[in-house]
């Protein structure tokens, strides 16, 4: 069994914030995967169901960002779960919009939401981080995470969702490389095949040589020395 985390701030004002990605995508995956109805449980809201073989408690925290450790260590012990069962997905300022990576383990980077799921949990957990880009400067940082995207970014963003939820069974199953995968074909499709390779060009189009204009000639003269003669005197 997995315990699926998205994180974000909970209430319709936050909805649409960047800071709030994580919800995004454990909503796109319960809705494209038929799990069950949202509930409020563990200080936060579920949603159960299965990928494939494996069942997963997919969890939207509402304790507000920097309290987000409260509500998964709730799930987690209440489903008797160590922190290798727990993904955690999440904005990430450091990666560029679109952008998506998944590990094992490591630090928070400063993240209140990390920060708060290691007080409790500590390092060893799976993460999944979404990349929203940065906005240049620390001291914009906060406005920027608690702002909507915008509309311009709509057409990454729900590339990102609709990828994560294609590659969900992998996560569920511990199999990074093949959730990334799932992820890539969605954000970085192939692109079309431009035909036979090595195809012979056409040859041009065969142009007439030029046609030699050539002077007329004149009949050889015919005409006798006498009658020559006559003619001078006429």
């Amino acid at each position: 069994m997995k315990l699926i985390v998205g994180l974000g701030n909970p209430g319709a004002k936050y909805a649409r914030n960047r800071h709030n990605i994580g919800f995004m995508a454990v909503e796109r995956m319960a809705e494209d995967h038929d799990f069950g109805p949202w509930k409020s449980k563990h200080q936060g809201s579920v949603s159960e169901g299965r990928f494939g073989s494996t069942r997963a408690v997919l969890l939207r925290p509402e304790t507000f960002m920097n309290r987000s450790g409260d509500s998964v260590a709730a799930a987690m012990r209440f489903h008797k779960l160590e922190p290798e069962d727990v993904i955690v997905l999440h904005d990430e300022l450091d990666l560029a919009p679109g952008k998506v990576k998944a590990k094992m383990g490591g630090g928070h980077a400063g993240h209140n939401g990390l920060r708060s799921v290691h007080s409790h949990l500590g390092p060893e957990y799976g993460r999944v981080r979404l990349g929203i880009g940065h906005p240049g400067h620390k001291d914009r940082v906060a406005g920027y995470v608690l702002s909507d995207f915008a509309k311009v970014e709509a057409d990454w963003l729900e590339d990102v969702l609709r990828g994560i939820s294609d590659g969900a069974p992998h996560l569920a199953d511990g199999d990074m490389a093949k959730f990334m995968n799932a992820v890539a074909l969605r954000t970085a499709p192939a692109r079309p095949s431009t035909g036979i390779k090595g195809a012979a060009r056409p040859s041009p189009a065969p142009v007439d040589a030029p046609t030699q204009k050539t002077k007329s000639v004149a009949p050889p003269e015919e005409r006798s020395a006498l009658q020559k003669l006559m003619e001078r005197f006429k």
